[in-house]
């Protein structure tokens, strides 16, 4: 058995994938493709795209959609426009699609009791988009997989549990099994329908049987995962004997975060962990990995290598977690459970590399390896949608494909969406455009929710930025050395009150003290007993001073407040300006503050500033400002995500108009320019566009940095953009 113990090593590999090696070839996002667009004429609050595959010419790309009852199909004839294909309405939910030849081969759960499990499986003609024929198949399905020559394919018959019953506990009869089908030219024989029973193998409840996932190897073997079982079957796909199993074993993991407590804390332990695999490839004949999501007592974080034997040859332990953690990416709420949960997992073979994805479901990464034989060979993490369930690797088209389950429409957030990468070759991957370092002890210094951001006054591309009440009991200063590609944050500072960590904090903004210190901007929340107010911190972290919002502004406040800090002058004549959000209950519609502050004298007052017009449902606000020879330079934003998003925009105001009048009189309304549309940079990366853009500086040579905010990953795809917009006037 080889065990990864090298965390050092593998986070160096991290570096120098993002160190552009000598012919490197990196998969980069070309496109993504809401599968709504699929649905226009179906009324629903929510999509969604699970299982993924593609038609035999890599053409046209065919999805399960549970949430809708089908199956929709994706024109990928230009990966980099996919187009709409249609969607096929099935009488169930659909848990996986195969296709062979000119047919579409789905499963289909009908299944109205526990105990009575019920599901068919459909063919569509993918010419006709018609449904051809059903098997009824005695239970409810999973995972389809066929074999090399698509003679045979095999379903899970998971007939899975009531988690609602027993706290979802196993076993809850009835067992699940395999079911074996013959194929000619594309449609299944439903009387050629064999079953191969799984109860009695395993170790962990072991009478009912619950299969997960399958692969055929070019031997027709099958490989099956029980996940909730913690074990491995291997059958004969010729007889349908059971050729080995073995428990899928378990994992000692330390260094981990294992509470969700507002911090990123890498210093737990899990001793034992149970894998509970989800997704299962071959590597080749004799070897399979697999993609230990865990269910209700375990999951273990990572991947593991096996030989069908059952003999261990690799386990990935906590490697994945502490990427995730560098690219921003770590799912804090999850930390409790199961981490960044790897779920999918797809393997594809590139002449003579093979490559092994790894679906992150929570923290909507895409690990990539190459395998060696040996230990995996780390060479990037792709961003994906929120959730990718879906994995699918066409290397005839040098393509891999994510179906990103997850929709948050409803909520105003991400909807479901299909993501399209292409292998290309360049020196780098386009992302991450940022990422930390690790510290001294191997763990990674841990970031997400970059909420404000400053320039250093005198060295060229660096930056500090800070997080916001997402890490509620972490308030941090990140440094970050933009000179490099990603950009790096290379130290993170603690701010603490009284030597310890200061809560009841959401710092939104920060700028230079002139001292070797900072001024932070706090967002107030009374609800939550948060205060509006300005924070004071020495080049340590250590709050020297914390000072109210004067009454007079108080007393009309909201919830939305500070969301940057600036200032004009030095020294005894430094005067502090805030931008505040969105409108308090003295402002018109349509009108925000920005709200000075001069520390030598205590001394208050405010300017008005007019906001855009925001479309119907939305709002807009403030996310920054940044003051700079004559301007002050202004973020303005709506709440809108992906398609609905109309306004990340840049703006700047005269420096000469910034002359704060008494709070609660009349106050002067400045007059705006805009500087620059951010949604056009937004979609660099062809993904949607992201809501929050929330940083913006400008350096010591004149080049402007832009940020966004990920909202610590929680109903997020955790993606984190940083780029610049090249000197500014």
């Amino acid at each position: 058995m080889r065990k990864s113990t090298l965390l050092a090593a593998l986070a160096a590999g991290l570096l120098a994938s993002a160190a552009m090696p000598a012919q490197a070839a990196f998969f980069n996002r070309i496109a993504t493709f809401p599968v709504a667009l699929n649905t226009p004429d179906i009324e629903a609050e929510e999509n969604s795209a699970e299982i993924i595959t593609a038609t035999e010419d890599g053409m046209t790309l065919v999805y399960s959609n549970a949430v809708l009852g089908g199956i929709g199909f994706i024109d990928i004839t230009d990966p980099a426009n996919p187009q709409p294909g249609g969607f096929v309405e099935l009488d169930g939910g659909p848990t996986s699609v195969s296709v062979i030849g000119g047919k579409a081969l789905v499963s289909v759960d009908t299944t109205d009791d526990f105990t009575a499990p019920t599901g068919y499986l459909a063919v569509v003609d993918i010419a006709t988009m018609e449904v051809d024929s059903t098997c009824d198949l005695g239970g409810q399905p999973d995972a389809i997989a066929k074999n090399a020559d698509g003679s045979l394919i095999a379903i899970s018959m998971e007939n899975q549990r009531d988690e609602d019953f027993n706290d979802g506990v196993i076993p809850q009869l009835p067992s699940g099994n395999v079911t074996f089908l013959d194929v000619t030219e594309g449609t299944p024989d439903c009387g050629s329908l064999r079953v191969t029973e799984l109860a009695g193998l395993a170790d962990v409840a072991g009478d009912d049987a619950e299969p997960e996932y399958t692969d055929f190897n070019s031997a027709n073997e099958l490989v099956v995962t029980l996940q909730e079982n913690n074990h491995i079957v291997i059958i004969s796909g010729d007889t349908g004997e059971v050729i080995s199993h073995f428990p899928a074993g378990s994992t000692d993991l330390s260094g981990i975060d294992t509470e969700e407590d507002g911090q990123l804390s890498f210093t737990g332990s899990q001793e034992a962990r149970l894998r509970e695999p989800d997704a299962v490839q071959w590597l080749d004949d004799d070897r399979l990995v697999i993609a230990n999501e865990g269910d209700y007592e375990g999951g273990s974080r990572g991947f593991t290598i096996f030989n069908k034997d059952g003999t261990e040859l690799y386990e990935s332990g906590v490697s994945m977690e502490y990427i995730a953690a560098q690219l921003g990416h770590y799912p804090e709420g999850r930390s409790d459970a199961k981490g960044v949960e790897p779920e999918g997992m797809e393997v594809g073979f590139w002449d003579d590399e093979t490559l092994i994805f790894v679906n992150q479901e929570r923290s909507s990464l895409v690990a990539v390896y190459r395998d060696t034989g040996g230990e995996p060979e780390y060479l990037q993490s792709m961003p994906s949608g929120v959730g990718p369930e879906g994995a699918l690797a066409i290397p005839s088209r040098n393509l891999y494909v994510t179906a990103n389950e997850t929709d948050l429409s409803a909520d105003g957030l991400a909807p479901a969406h299909v993501m399209i990468f292409e292998r290309q070759d360049v020196d780098a991957p386009d992302y991450p455009q940022i990422m930390s370092a690790m510290n001294d002890d191997g763990t990674p210094i841990g970031w997400v929710a970059l909420s404000g951001l400053v320039a250093d006054a005198d060295e060229a591309g660096k930056l500090y930025a800070v997080n916001d009440s997402f890490l509620s009991i972490m308030p941090t200063i990140y440094t970050i050395d933009a000179t490099q590609t990603p950009a790096m944050i290379t130290e993170a500072t603690l701010v603490t009150r009284n030597g310890a960590a200061a809560e009841a904090l959401d710092l939104e903004g920060i700028m230079l003290d002139g001292e070797g210190g900072f001024w932070l901007a706090n967002e107030g929340n009374a609800d939550n007993g948060i205060d509006h107010k300005l924070i004071h911190v020495g080049a340590d972290g250590a709050i020297m001073d914390e000072v109210m919002f004067p009454e007079a502004l108080l007393a009309n406040q909201v919830r939305f407040g500070s969301e940057g800090v600036s200032s004009v002058g030095t020294g005894d004549d430094m005067v502090l300006w805030i931008a505040i959000q969105r409108e308090w209950g003295d402002d018109e519609a349509g009108m925000t503050k920005l709200v000075s502050y001069t520390p030598s004298t205590g001394a208050w007052g405010a300017v008005n500033y007019p906001l855009e017009t925001p479309a119907e449902g939305a709002w807009v606000g403030l996310s920054e400002i940044t003051i700079h020879g004559d301007y002050a330079y202004i973020v303005e934003r709506d709440n809108q995500i992906a398609a609905n998003a109309q306004l990340k925009k840049l703006y700047r105001v005269p420096v000469a108009e910034l002359a704060g009048a008494e709070i609660g009189g009349e106050l002067p309304v400045v007059t705006k320019e805009e500087v620059r549309d951010f949604i056009p940079d937004l979609l660099e990366l062809n993904g949607y566009v992201l809501d929050k853009v929330e940083g913006f500086a400008i350096d010591a040579d004149g080049i402007g940095w832009v940020v966004t905010d990920n909202d610590g990953v929680d109903d997020s795809s955790g993606e984190t953009n940083f780029w610049s917009i090249g000197a500014v006037e």
